[in-house]
């Protein structure tokens, strides 16, 4: 059989990339092998392997992080304007110190709002979470998380006292779609002490829900001062009929 070209083996790369994606093979989260391994595996230059990757993650299949490697994207039934934001990832990206702290946590019943919200019973059960966030020892965020157990039952045991459990929930659970409504809100004189605002600032509210399929997975409400947070899209026009 003909050797491939350099012209044709970056073809030849993304395409056995590809198929493992999209098989299931390689799942959300999953690690693709490193730039130098893909050299090695298939006796070809870095710039051969990187022309392969970058229609890859400009697709959306996969994504490049610096240092830490090349990760099969989490797919997304709908376009969103927004991503799932890791909150550690985008502080620390500021060049900032984050730190977390879990305020509360409740095995518990879901109550009406929940039960609706995440298509429960009276008789499921629920993680309830309460955390913030901090940058540079800054409040950053309040975080009011509701975990339907049923659809996730491991987080019940997992610690969430030292990791936050959205990036827990990036990295253990496969979402395939999500919802955002964000709206600018005056919270209570309890919260606004949590987050050392005064309680006539307004603050950026983020609600999330987040499916697997037909099972709901979480409900979050992310609490932000007006000051420390901004939401940004790029995008393009969509072609008629597309």
């Amino acid at each position: 059989m003909a050797r491939d070209t350099p012209s044709t083996l970056h073809q030849r790369i993304r395409t056995d990339i590809g198929e493992r994606i999209r098989s299931g093979a390689w799942p959300p989260g999953h690690r693709i092998p490193f730039e130098h391994e893909l050299m090695a595996q298939y006796g070809c230059s870095r710039m051969t392997v990187n022309k392969a990757l970058s229609p890859l993650a400009e697709r959306g299949l996969i994504i490049r992080q610096r240092g830490a490697g090349s990760f099969v994207c989490h797919p997304r039934v709908h376009s969103v304007v927004l991503d799932i934001p890791d909150i550690q990832a985008e502080i620390s990206g500021r060049g900032a110190a984050y730190r977390y702290e879990l305020l509360s946590r409740q095995l518990r019943r879901p109550d009406r709002v929940e039960m609706t919200k995440l298509d429960l019973t009276a008789s499921s059960r629920v993680l309830a979470l309460t955390c913030l966030h901090r940058s540079n020892e800054r409040p950053f965020a309040l975080e009011e998380r509701v975990i339907n157990l049923t659809a996730v039952p491991d987080a019940a045991e997992a610690d969430f006292s030292r990791a936050p459990p959205g990036a827990w929930l990036l990295g253990t659970v496969a979402w395939t779609e999500a919802e955002h409504r964000i709206s600018a809100v005056n919270v209570s004189r309890f919260t606004a002490n949590l987050l050392g605002i005064n309680a006539s600032a307004a603050c950026l509210a983020l609600e999330r829900r987040t499916w697997r399929g037909d099972d709901q997975i979480t409900c979050v409400r992310l609490l932000f001062p007006g000051e420390v947070y901004d939401l940004m899209a790029r995008f393009s026009p969509t072609p008629t009929g597309v």
